[in-house]
């Protein structure tokens, strides 16, 4: 599936790499994907929504149909000012003037001579349409108006047959007073909401994670001998089950590294006793022979208690993987007396990996390679943005098919052609690498070696 830049990359983008290569977009593509964001959202969402209805039904119905109806009294009052200031003069004139600002508790001012330019715009405010209508219908469409914010209020400026008469009209007698207030309950209500959901949400979503991570750190092989169920019935239930199937491995390993112990030993007494028949006897070709069988029986007594035990009883511990790999070399190198092995490898990698198994892998990685090419190449490298480890084992030997590569991780299996990995031994050399491998959540892959020969690669994360 296309994806634009890394993973993480952010919404704009992957909607941006769907649209360039004519893929349909899906809301699944730009929905976070953690549980507490898809959480947040079922919860944000409507009450956004809401928020949007009821401020459309407030500001674009009630509010609009309140102000009309406010504004349409106002120029009601302007037209019977108009027809007074047209069909009256004089002391009666000034008298009804005075009369209305009082009782309409408008301000009232007459400009005498003083003409309005005409208008030739598009009317939009609630209060332009307002007059305009009313004036038509009282006192004539030819009427020239004006009405702008003047402080606090409105001002309306209407010509009269002999000036202009300018009216204060205060903004509570047109427009719902302080509507701002309702949109700062509005938005503050909302927040509280959005940070009330944040508290719960996290507090319900945490139990998950702290399951996730132990889930991480068993498949890992770490302890995590803290972990307890706690939260929601549905949380703890799965809780409990994680600790129950934790349970169930762990005694299933434990059983099956018993059995190999008892059987392990249960053969190995009647080998000792071969043993020590075997030195009592003169030293000749036959008896050579035996000892060798009876050493190798010993051998694969010893690997196949190693494959069942899978390492499972030492615990993790932080460990520099340069030096362990170095180690590992450089023991290799020495038992089989071969100074061919070079080893690349950071100074300072720190992982938490069970030592003793880790090695193990790595000797049946390095004894394979110096089995079977002259020359062997050991590489420690760290992906620090996808945080995994690897360690890279290569030789210029025969290698081994790529189709037969996964084959040479089955238990007990050998190769019949090619590069056979387990000469000499019980079939198990690679499985119980693999086997140690994943038990750290990692994993061994085999490709082609630059070198020519096999490359196998430990993944582990870090």
């Amino acid at each position: 599936m296309p994806q634009c830049g890394r993973i993480g990359a952010g919404a704009g983008s992957a909607i941006c790499s769907y649209l360039a290569v004519g893929e349909p977009f899906r809301i699944k593509h730009v929905l976070p994907r953690h549980l507490f964001g898809r959480s947040l959202i079922i919860i944000v969402a409507p009450i956004v929504l809401l928020q949007a209805i009821v401020a459309y039904v407030f500001f674009e119905r009630d509010l609009d149909t309140t102000t009309r109806r406010l504004a349409r009294d106002v120029a009601a009052d302007i037209a019977l000012l108009v027809a007074v200031e047209d069909n009256h003069a004089g002391a009666d004139r000034l008298r009804l003037r005075a009369l209305a600002a009082r009782q309409l508790d408008y301000q009232i001012r007459f400009l005498p001579g003083d003409n309005l330019p005409p208008f030739h715009g598009k009317l939009t405010s609630t209060i332009d349409v307002a007059l305009d209508d009313i004036l038509e219908q009282r006192i004539g469409k030819d009427r020239d108006f004006r009405a702008a914010r003047s402080g606090d209020g409105f001002e309306i400026r209407v010509d009269v047959h002999d000036g202009v008469l300018a009216v204060q009209v205060p903004r509570e007698r047109i427009t719902v007073s302080k509507p701002d207030i309702f949109i700062l309950w509005m938005v503050g209500s909302a927040l509280i909401l959005m940070g009330v959901a944040i508290l719960f949400l996290r507090n319900q979503v945490r139990p998950i994670e702290r399951l996730a991570r132990a889930a991480d750190n068993f498949g890992k092989g770490r302890a995590v001998p803290d972990f307890k169920p706690y939260g929601a019935v549905e949380v703890r239930r799965a809780a409990q089950a994680f600790i129950t199937m934790r349970e169930r491995i762990e005694r299933h390993v434990s059983q099956r590294t018993e059995m190999l112990a008892g059987v392990s030993h249960d053969l190995k007494t009647p080998l000792t006793r071969l043993k020590l028949a075997l030195a009592m006897m003169p030293d000749d070709p036959e008896a050579a022979s035996m000892r060798g069988d009876i050493a190798e029986m010993e051998h694969m007594l010893d690997e196949y208690l190693a494959f069942a035990r899978g390492e499972g009883g030492e615990e993790s511990a932080v460990t520099d993987l340069g030096e362990l790999v170095r180690d590992a070399a450089a023991a290799s190198a020495k038992a089989r007396q071969r100074e061919d092995v070079t080893v690349t490898a950071p100074p300072r990698v720190e992982v938490s990996v069970k030592r003793a198994g880790l090695r193990r892998v790595l000797t049946n990685l390095i004894d394979n390679a110096l089995k079977h090419g002259s020359r062997v190449a050991v590489t420690l490298t760290q992906n620090r943005e996808e945080r995994v480890v690897e360690i890279a084992v290569e030789d210029n030997g025969p290698g081994i098919p790529e189709a037969r590569r996964e084959e040479a991780f089955r238990p007990f299996h050998r190769l019949d052609q090619g590069r056979n990995l387990q000469v000499g031994g019980s079939g198990l050399g690679l499985a119980i690498a693999r086997d140690i491998a994943r038990a750290h959540g990692g994993d061994i892959l085999l490709g082609t070696s630059a070198l020519g020969g096999l490359k196998a690669v430990v993944r582990l994360p870090m």
